[in-house]
């Protein structure tokens, strides 16, 4: 457990960071099958910003409209705003770039030279710091090269002016793979930072409660094990395949989860402190005491990654809404829930924009979505990969 308490400084990665500049349901493939807007945000008012929108018409009537706001990128994975409306966006090759004030800063605010890229490999989750007006800590996962293999890494940075220095290392060598890596970053409210890493294609790790793949881990800000996790490690659940997606209900304050199941059987969850959910012992349907089952499952796949709830007021049909970035489905997926109940579910956009990867509430009140269809399992188009913004349409 060494690994996971490890922090070094600047130093250990001054040589290797430049600032300013699958197998069956593996990643989604075409062979397997944020924060609020703090409550001030005011009445739709249309379509923002002079950008040209597409106008969409969920089941409901609720009528929405897409812009693109970036062009271009290179497979971005995770999508995080600051306090102060910047909206940080890791590229899976190694970048980490900066959208602000309608447009994409020149320069990426990070550069890795030691990424491994390999299949789902690369800079991966992204977070930022509660307190990040006061501290300016960012936070990521990625999966470096090293002399005996890839391994997954969690690193903590300041910014300064649209760049990421200090970097400290908060936890290494968990092992990676080419598949199955989750690391999805997020902050609960809590305060306490989670990460998901996948089983790696070593499904037996899910169910080890000594590994920190296959499960969803919980630190302070410092990388330290959360006080209060059930094994005394950093693990808070155990029997996860590849999560990709983690988000609390607005209201509930319950962690709702989105992981890649074997070929289909992709899952949504409810996780508890401690539980098990079941992989590989369990999927979809099945059941077996002290394991969870799913609150649906999918089948076929969809390849669920990014989750978000909508905590605007722009788009009110949505309010407390769960949407889901869906690769393989290529839809965001509409999920509205009652307790831990799904009561309606609604694919938006679908076959629109190909595969989506993550989407976050944004502070203005909006959506944003990224697309993955540069990352291999798709023919991308000429504007790919993109960013979009989902508005109110009157």
């Amino acid at each position: 457990m060494a690994a996971w308490r490890q922090c070094a400084a600047l130093s250990l990665l001054a040589a290797l960071i430049a600032c300013g500049g699958s197998g069956n349901g593996g990643d989604g493939g075409n062979g397997g099958n944020g924060g609020g807007d703090g409550g001030g945000t005011p009445p739709p008012a249309g379509p923002p910003g002079g950008i040209p929108v597409r106008t969409f018409t969920a089941q409901d009537g609720t009528r929405y409209g897409v812009q693109t706001l970036v062009t271009g990128l290179q497979i971005p994975w995770s999508l995080a705003f600051t306090p102060d409306g910047r909206l940080f966006i890791t590229e899976r090759p190694g970048r980490v770039r900066v959208y602000q004030n309608g447009a994409l800063v020149t320069e990426p605010a990070l550069t890795l030279t030691d990424v491994h890229t390999n299949g789902e490999s690369g800079i991966l989750g992204l977070a930022v710091h509660p307190d990040f007006a006061s501290n300016h800590y960012i936070y990521l996962t990625y999966t470096a090269t090293t002399s005996h293999g890839p391994v997954a890494r969690l690193m903590r940075f300041r910014e300064v002016d649209n760049r990421l220095a200090e970097a400290v290392v908060l936890l290494d060598d968990i092992p990676a793979a080419t598949i199955h890596n989750g690391s999805r970053v997020k902050f609960g409210p809590d305060g306490f930072l989670y990460v998901t890493f996948g089983d790696v294609a070593s499904p037996s790790t899910a169910q080890d409660v000594s590994s920190l793949n296959g499960k969803i881990l919980r630190f302070t800000d410092d990388g330290a094990s959360a006080p209060g996790n059930r094994f005394r490690t950093p693990v808070y659940s155990i029997g996860h395949r590849n999560p990709q997606g983690i988000d609390w209900h607005p209201v509930t304050g319950e962690l709702w989860e989105t992981e890649h199941g074997q070929t289909g059987n992709d899952e949504i969850n409810v996780i508890d402190l401690g539980a098990n959910y079941g992989w590989p012992v369990i999927e979809a349907s099945e059941s077996r005491p002290l394991m969870v089952s799913p609150v649906t499952f999918y089948d076929p796949a969809v390849a669920p990654s990014g989750a978000a709830f909508y905590r605007g007021s722009q788009l009110p049909a949505f309010r407390n809404q769960l949407f889901v970035a869906t690769l393989r489905g290529m839809a965001l997926l509409r999920v509205t829930v009652d307790g831990r109940r799904i009561t309606a579910q609604e694919r938006l956009i679908e076959n629109q924009y190909g595969r989506l990867r993550d989407v976050v509430s944004g502070p203005d009140g909006f959506l944003y979505v990224c697309t993955s269809n540069r990352d291999g399992r798709t023919t991308p188009t000429a504007e790919d990969d993109r960013l979009l913004r989902i508005v109110p349409v009157n």
